[in-house]
Parts: C-alpha cells; sequence; structure tokens
C-alpha cells in the first residue's frame, strides 16, 4: 500500500521541478506514493521575481501547480517571506519604511492572488526567530520592523480567505527555548487577531535526537490549538558530517525507529489539526545534505523504499 492510501492525513514531499521534468523514476515514485507537493524552490521570492519589482516569472510554478493538480495532489506552497533565497533587486532596494510595506504587501498579493483556490496553504513567514526564541535580524526586519510578521499574514489572507496559512520553522525538536517562543510568539499573534492557522515544524533532524524531543515537539505545537504540519522533514545518519561514513544497521534501525515515532505522533493529533506530513526531498538522490555521504530520506538512491518506508508504515497499521 502507498503512503498516501496508508496515512491518515496528507503525506507528500518536496519536489525539484527539474527532476519533475526529466527524471521518470522520481515521477512515478511521486505519483504512486503522494498527495501534496511542495516546491523546493520555484515559488521562492528568487524564482517568482529575479531580476526586477514588479516582474514575475510563472514558468516553473505554474507547471508546479498544473502537475499537482492533473495527478489530484494538494499544494503546499513555500514560502512568501523569507531572509533567504532574496533577488538582488530585494537586497539593494532603497525606499521608506511605508515603500518597504508596499513593496511587501505587493509581492504577497499578486503571488497568492495568482493561485489563489489553487494551492490549498502557504508558509507565510519562514524562519523569523533565531534559536534564542529573539527576532532574526533580517532584512524584513530591519527595514520595516518586527510587524512585517503581522502583515505579511494579513496580506495572504487578503488575497485568499481560504488558503490556510502557517508560520514555518527549525528547531522544535531540539531547543526548547526556541519551541516555546515558536509557539507564544504565534499565539500571541492570533490573540491580536492575526489569521495565522498553524506552525510548520522543519523536522530536518537527525538520529542523534531522541524520539521523545520530536513526539514532544510536535504535541506542544498542538497545544496551541493551530494546524500542525512537519513540513520538511528528513533523518539524517551521518550526523558528524564524516566523509568516510558508512551506512551500517544500527543507524538503519535507529532512523527508521525515529520516522515511526514522528508519523505515529502526527496520528495522534486530532484530524482537524494534522496538516500531514512533507518529507525535504522524495529519495536520497534529492538530499539537501551535500559534501559527506549521508540518506537521510524514505527512498533510497535508485528510489526504493527503505526501511524508515516500512517504519513510517508501522505507525499506520498501529491504527488499526
Amino acid at each position: 500500500m502507498s503512503l498516501k492510501d496508508a496515512s491518515p492525513y496528507p503525506f507528500g514531499a518536496a519536489l525539484s521541478i527539474s527532476k519533475m521534468k526529466n527524471t521518470e523514476i522520481y515521477n512515478q515514485v511521486v505519483k504512486a506514493e503522494l498527495n501534496s507537493i511542495t516546491a523546493e524552490n520555484a515559488m521562492k521570492m528568487s524564482n517568482l521575481a529575479p531580476s526586477a519589482i514588479n516582474k514575475y516569472s510563472w514558468t516553473d510554478a505554474d507547471f508546479f501547480v498544473d502537475y499537482a493538480e492533473a495527478n489530484h495532489m494538494r499544494v503546499h506552497g513555500h514560502c512568501l517571506v523569507w531572509h533567504n533565497s532574496l533577488p538582488s533587486w530585494v537586497n539593494s532596494y532603497n525606499g521608506t519604511k511605508a515603500e518597504w510595506i508596499e513593496l511587501l504587501r505587493n509581492y504577497i498579493t499578486t503571488v497568492v492572488t495568482r493561485y489563489k483556490g489553487r494551492i490549498a496553504s502557504w508558509d507565510v513567514v519562514n524562519e523569523a526567530l533565531i534559536d534564542n526564541g529573539t527576532p532574526r535580524q533580517t532584512i524584513w526586519l530591519t527595514k520595516i520592523g518586527w510587524e512585517y510578521v503581522e502583515l505579511a499574514f494579513r496580506f495572504a489572507h487578503e488575497a485568499d480567505p481560504d488558503a490556510v496559512l502557517f508560520y514555518n520553522d527549525y528547531g522544535q525538536e531540539y531547543s526548547k527555548v526556541k519551541l516555546a517562543a515558536i509557539n507564544d510568539t504565534v499565539k500571541n499573534l492570533v490573540k491580536r487577531g492575526v489569521p495565522i492557522h498553524g506552525i510548520g515544524l522543519q523536522m530536518l533532524t537527525n538520529i542523534n535526537q531522541s524520539a521523545q524531543n520530536m513526539v514532544d515537539a510536535i504535541t506542544q505545537t498542538a497545544e496551541t490549538g493551530l494546524v500542525v504540519h512537519v513540513s520538511e522533514l528528513d533523518v539524517a545518519l551521518n550526523r558528524d558530517k564524516k566523509p568516510e561514513y558508512v551506512i551500517n544497521p544500527t543507524d538503519v534501525a535507529t532512523q527508521k525507529s525515529r520516522y515511526r515515532s514522528i508519523a505515529a505522533a502526527m496520528c495522534q493529533l486530532p484530524e482537524s489539526q494534522s496538516w500531514g506530513i512533507t518529507t525535504w526531498g522524495v529519495g536520497d538522490p534529492d538530499s539537501w545534505l551535500k559534501g559527506s555521504p549521508d540518506f537521510p530520506l524514505l527512498f533510497d538512491m535508485n528510489y526504493k523504499p527503505k526501511s524508515c518506508y516500512q517504519g513510517v508504515h508501522e505507525a499506520f497499521a498501529a491504527l488499526k
């Protein structure tokens, strides 16, 4: 049985446009196994508006959404506001605070409106906090102030009132300070009437992180009452990035256990709060971890299911 058929919530992956267009085995796995997809890069600002203000490049994002619709998949948009993947014209833009706010409004409104009713959810703001729970020093913070977070969500909601809007970040499974700060920050914004509907836990993690920490990150996030999305999951084996690393049965078994624990924790949430799991890549050839050997995803170098794939299925089978 496929992941999408066995899972009680949507199961997806971040996809590469190049591999979608050029790698047949990749597409076979995606279509057979998944019912939710996130664009790895195609919907980042540097890709959508690479050259100038109000000049957009829609080719890849349109292809992505068309592909999802043709294959009956949900699209999760990633991401509207981030300190990385900014085009050079943003970094060199000289404007008043009001002009920066208008830039933000125009960009979010243009992108979200184009895909209104076609993209179910968005990572509206990505990684606005650092590990100690304080605001990250970004160009948005410098030019607008912390209110950029609230404004981004309001602009996105105005553009598509039906889209589910997420604050997305990393570190919840390894930093209790950051976990608490993210949850408190989002709850305070919601109290102010800001239209935030969910929290994304990237969970780009490794086998050294305890299963309990991973489960706690999910359950404590759910205690906010918001929707929870494990949004960029992988579980690295070579946590020390050793160039001589060789995959071994002990690490494989631990990886399987970690995937099973994460999938099971998401199963324990109320259906209305579980937006599902998205892995960051489909198989090990897609991993963002470069420079040393690692095998962090559910499918191997030939896109065959791994032991950790079975671990996810074991979590689902335990529900029956």
